[in-house]
């Protein structure tokens, strides 16, 4: 979809998605960059984990390849327990740089402890341990985990395999927002309609969605609990409704409303009272997203002639710019430290994904495609999630801050837009 239509109809319009089955719906992830520089780590079959339904080491290996960051030494089927300090001289020899051994061990009412170590072969000492309680069902939350405790160790960074993703399918007339993991797999749908659903937005308890519906013939915003699939309407003014995004401290939520004439910014509490205007031009203000801090929204407008990205204090004030370069930037999003911003720019060869350095103003585009939006973060800033267009369908893609990391997700006939990365789970 164009973007400045998508910009003008403030959101308003569809660029959506859906799969009629679930097996149908779940996302196939295409690895098609990788790191200048890789890892090499090796990551054995685990004792005993073939009293598991699924093996766990396999779920941590395909973490790690897919990150892009790390390249996996094969050291075969022979397993390398836990309880056992390996030959590291001999792995080092092999090429791994570092290595995790592994045991499953059963404790009693169907459940096991997964005790894993991680070891530097070039330092020959180990860089830590951990012992995950867990059931049969819950082997590939136990496996992200294990990827997400070795790609902190190694990387110096958190993880982003125990998150979760939302995006929209559409397939035929009808759409589903969807919940995944960060891999694509173990796909969920929260809600399936004949009419267009979009901008998801996570609440920062990884609980929650607030969406746009337009189930009742307009745009409307709902709050959805994801356990409980209870939702709630908190946005039915009189015109649209639109772009709703949660403050850092789930609370509130910044709503593009034309209640009051064109499309304006609000802020009001999550269950929909004490709405309040945050922010007034003559032109369209929308795609808001608060700062980490919560002392700032960003917003695309084209208050001074041509779309692009302001700021307002999050209680209201003047709007200060923050886009200068070219003649179309909108959707900002802070970076989780909030020192960058991701945004999508039009440039010469179409809508592409960039990243501001918010302290030098340095602005670079990540991506080579040419119908980007949508951008998202993951929880520990080193991904952006992003919709586009191949071979004339609507995917997600990936992209690492320094451009060197890309994957492509997708599903089979089907058109996939309208990603949010959601937030770190709390343990």
């Amino acid at each position: 979809m164009h973007m400045m239509t998508r910009f003008v109809r403030t959101l308003a319009a569809a660029c959506l998605a859906l799969a009629a089955l679930a097996a149908q719906a779940q996302l196939s992830i295409e690895i098609t960059g990788a790191g200048a520089t890789r890892f090499p780590v090796a990551i054995p079959v685990f004792e005993n984990e073939g009293v598991l339904p699924r093996s766990i080491s396999d779920v941590v290996r395909a973490d790690l390849e897919r990150s892009g960051l790390f390249s996996l030494i094969d050291l075969g089927i022979v397993a390398l327990p836990e309880s056992v300090r390996p030959d590291l001289a001999g792995l080092r020899g092999r090429g791994a740089d570092a290595v995790l051994t592994g045991s499953v061990v059963a404790v009693g009412d169907g459940r096991y402890d997964v005790r894993f170590r991680l070891f530097d072969t070039q330092k020959q000492s180990e860089l830590g341990a951990m012992a995950l309680r867990t059931s049969p069902a819950q082997h590939r939350a136990t496996g992200h985990r294990i990827a997400d405790f070795v790609y902190e160790k190694l990387t110096g960074q958190p993880g982003y395999f125990s998150t979760r993703i939302a995006y929209v399918v559409k397939s035929g007339p009808r759409y589903e927002l969807q919940v995944a993991d960060a891999d694509g797999m173990n796909p969920q749908t929260a809600l399936a309609s004949r009419e267009p659903i979009i901008s998801p937005s996570w609440a920062p308890d990884g609980q929650r969605l607030a969406y746009v519906s337009f189930e009742s013939k307009k745009p409307v915003v709902y709050v959805h609990d994801l356990p409980t699939g209870q939702r709630q309407v908190v946005a039915n003014f009189r015109g649209s409704n639109s772009a709703p995004a949660w403050a850092p401290d789930g609370r509130r939520l910044a709503v593009v409303l034309t209640k009051d004439g064109n499309s304006q910014l609000y802020v009001l509490n999550a269950d929909g009272s004490g709405a309040r205007r945050i922010a007034s031009s003559n032109g369209i203000d929308t795609e808001p997203s608060w700062s980490p801090d919560g002392a700032w929204i960003y917003f695309s407008s084209d208050r001074g002639g041509s779309a692009q990205i302001y700021r307002v204090p999050s209680e209201g004030g003047s709007a200060q710019r923050v886009t200068f370069e070219g003649n179309y930037n909108v959707t900002p999003r802070p970076s989780p430290d909030g020192k960058s911003l991701a945004f999508i720019t039009r440039s010469s060869r179409g809508f592409q994904v960039a990243v501001m350095d918010l302290a030098s103003r340095q602005t670079t585009i990540l991506t080579d495609s040419t119908r980007d939006e949508s951008p998202s973060f993951a929880p520990n800033g080193r991904m952006i999630l992003y919709a586009t267009e191949n071979g004339g369908r609507g995917v997600l893609a990936a992209v690492s801050t320094d451009a060197r990391v890309r994957q492509r997700l997708s599903v089979q006939a089907a058109d996939v837009r309208e990603p949010a990365w959601g937030p770190q789970p709390s343990f």
